[in-house]
């Protein structure tokens, strides 16, 4: 294992580099297809809203469409200093340079470079900077708990970034959402090949919802988007990613979002506001924040909630067809015990 001193000076010679995917090699060989099984992280939570990490298998059981599912292996981990299995919880700190004007992104910038010098510079846990700006993806190399060091080439990366004119009207808007949608889906592909969970925290108030009517015309683009839906929401979860949002004040309503909170079940109830950020973030077991200017205490909250926590597996029914959805809830035995998890994924024939 290399010392902080490595980790930090491969971090400053590396600096940023563009996000790039990695091509995935099919299988050479057909096989007999395996039974899959499915990965949940699951956190729970105390009346106080303490995380409660000392539970054991009997004490969680999982609902499938409301039916009792068989936990086929359950492990606890600290999110702090991982296991033999599991790292250390990685924070993914996504700047977002696109959907706010330029004044609030620099004020947003210097929030997230006060939380990383906190406590001397000291993280708690292994952080990775994403910076989203009209040039597309900037990504730190390798995580790091030196946040003094990732403040320093943060601001250094910052001098170059120019939010995205928000003056174009709808086409504007749809570029906007198109892009940081699409970012979205390249962090989520490019983190299944990292392995532990990921606690990724987008700072900003995310895409455009696009609730007018005009932008959806047709079942094909009906069609269309539910198939993004699938394909990110079973992606995220693979890639053991839970999303919280933080926002400044500053252009940002929190209250349309809640009436897409209800699971698409089928592609002619689709509309392009259940891709929403705040959505995914409520629908993965995470948590959309109450706007403020104090940026760095919002994200601070968000890692107060994140550790310990609970993988169990299952194996899922066999699906009458393609892109079942099916519901997910954890029930925990105990007094005032609650647990968050993804709420559902969909399920394919196998």
């Amino acid at each position: 294992m290399r010392g902080p001193l490595c980790i930090v000076l491969g971090f400053l010679v590396l600096g940023w580099s563009a996000f790039s995917q990695q091509a995935v090699v099919p299988p050479t060989a057909a096989r007999t297809p395996e039974k899959p099984r499915i990965s949940l992280d699951v956190a729970v939570t105390d009346k106080a809203g303490k995380a409660v990490g000392e539970l054991e298998p009997f004490d969680l059981t999982l609902l499938d469409n409301n039916q009792p599912r068989k936990i086929l292996s359950f492990r606890r981990t600290d999110g702090l200093t991982g296991s033999r299995i599991d790292p250390p919880i990685e924070v993914i700190l996504v700047i977002d340079a696109v959907n706010l004007p330029y004044q609030a992104v620099t004020q947003q910038r210097l929030e997230v470079e006060k939380f990383l010098r906190l406590n001397n510079g000291q993280l708690a846990f292994p952080t990775s900077v994403f910076l989203y700006s009209s040039q597309g993806l900037l990504v730190q190399p390798a995580p790091s708990k030196d946040g003094s060091a990732l403040a320093k080439v943060l601001d250094k990366a910052s001098g170059t970034v120019r939010a995205r004119d928000l003056s174009g009207g709808v086409y504007s808007l749809a570029e906007q959402f198109q892009d940081s949608f699409k970012t979205m889906q390249k962090i989520a592909e490019n983190e299944t090949r990292k392995p532990g969970r990921k606690v990724l925290i987008w700072v900003g108030p995310g895409w455009p919802l696009l609730t007018e009517r005009f932008f959806i015309e047709s079942n094909e683009s009906r069609q269309n988007y539910f198939h993004q839906l699938v394909t990110l929401t079973n992606k995220i979860r693979e890639a053991r990613i839970t999303i919280y949002n933080v926002a400044p004040v500053v252009g940002v309503t929190r209250e349309l979002y809640k009436g897409y909170l209800k699971p698409v079940t089928e592609a002619r109830k689709m509309e392009i506001a259940d891709l929403a950020l705040e959505v995914l973030a409520v629908n993965t077991g995470g948590r959309v924040l109450d706007p403020g200017n104090d940026l760095a205490e919002l994200i601070l909250k968000c890692e107060s909630d994140i550790s310990p926590y609970y993988t169990v597996t299952f194996e899922p029914p066999q699906a009458a067809g393609a892109d079942e959805f099916h519901s997910l809830k954890v029930q925990v035995s105990g007094d005032g015990l609650a647990a968050r998890s993804d709420i559902g994924y969909y399920n394919e024939p196998w």
